[in-house]
């Protein structure tokens, strides 16, 4: 059994805060497949977040490798991989769909 307690820090931090301190960047979780989740999905599925990353062996898809700050836009092709939500990035257009004209 492999713990991250930092990690996870860092996940429940996201979760209440989902903006960085300093500079009010968005940030998102990080799945081990590659899958990025906004703050109010990793909320609704902290229990799937926190199992994987105590039994990582399982393999399930949801366990946290990383708390980022999504830096460049990508044309918007950034999206929840649980939600499907746009993502919001620090630099470029607003494109959450709340911000959209």
């Amino acid at each position: 059994m492999r713990r991250r307690p930092e990690l996870m820090r860092q996940v429940r931090q996201t979760i209440r805060h989902p903006y960085a301190w300093p500079g009010g960047y968005p940030v998102y979780v990080v799945l081990a497949d590659g899958a990025m989740l906004c703050p109010t999905c990793a909320r609704a599925e902290y229990r799937q977040l926190s199992d994987a990353a105590r039994e990582p062996e399982y393999r399930t898809g949801w366990e946290p490798v990383a708390v980022e700050v999504l830096w460049e836009d990508n044309d918007g092709a950034e999206r929840c991989g649980h939600c499907d939500r746009l993502l919001q990035s620090a630099y470029g257009p607003d494109t959450t769909e709340q911000g959209a004209p």
